[in-house]
């Protein structure tokens, strides 16, 4: 099995040493991770740029502005996020997007933010890494009238009709250990409708960690156990289904990635 994490958090308050959760992804079969930089206050862009540059053989980092910060940023952050997404280490722009179910930013300030970096990605020829939480109707709208066609629905968490809009704009749909869960049958309904060849496993971690791990930090060595359930769900064996899926986060990410 060759795995690819393609969505994951490895912040130093999580994860101190860096090296070893990586180590341990690899004695998992994970052979790449995308590790996505996050605004985290005004002048802070998060570790993941540094920790890619640390270990560029397994490591590739996106930047964006999430959408419940998207009320903290200034007008400086937006300058910085432009230009770290337009070095040629970083692969996409987010994640981004919209989370109405929370909503730490109000409903406006998301809308914007999630336009601005969507003419961010266009102007620089770079997927989107997009958050949606409650809010299918608004994002799909966003990225029809911004004419987005390439990026990937991380955390995938909606229903069959959800899945089949993003299909129809030309998004992968990357699913997380959420998938492993009980009472999710709206969720693995959709996994099963998608094609393999438009899904992405991940991990999200430190969050969401797939059963059996569920209740513990995640980490990117515990994807395997997403593509196993994706694998389950679809009647197809488990090495097919990660590698298919690590295919498919190698081509839209454009990675030099061996698999």
């Amino acid at each position: 099995m060759k795995l690819i994490d393609a969505h994951c958090h490895l912040e130093p308050k999580d994860f101190p040493v860096a090296a070893d959760v990586i180590a341990r992804a690899r004695a998992q079969q994970v052979v790449h991770a995308i590790v996505v930089g996050q605004f985290q206050k005004p002048g802070d862009f998060g570790f993941a740029l540094e920790a890619a540059r640390a270990h560029p053989d397994f490591l590739t980092p996106t930047m964006g502005i999430h959408p419940h910060d998207a009320a903290a940023a200034q007008p400086d952050d937006w300058a910085t996020l432009e230009r770290l997404c337009g070095l040629p280490e970083v692969k996409a722009v987010g994640e981004t997007g919209l989370d109405y179910f929370y909503n730490h930013s109000p409903k406006a300030e998301q809308l914007e933010a999630f336009h601005r970096q969507c003419q961010l990605a266009k102007a620089l020829k770079k997927p989107l890494v997009i958050h949606v939480r409650d809010a299918h109707d608004d994002c799909v709208e966003v990225l029809r009238s911004e004419g987005m066609r390439e990026g990937m629905i991380h955390c995938f968490t909606g229903d069959t009709d959800a899945a089949r809009r993003y299909l129809d704009l030309g998004f992968f749909i990357s699913i997380s250990g959420v998938v492993t869960y009980k009472k999710n049958e709206a969720l693995q309904a959709a996994v099963r409708f998608v094609p393999v060849e438009r899904l992405m496993v991940e991990t999200d971690s430190p969050f969401l960690a797939p059963v059996p791990f569920r209740g513990k930090k995640n980490e990117p060595g515990y994807v395997a156990e997403t593509a196993k359930k994706i694998a389950e769900l679809k009647g197809l064996e488990a090495d097919e289904v990660a590698l298919t899926c690590a295919k498919n986060t190698r081509a839209l990410l454009g990675l030099d990635v061996a698999l």
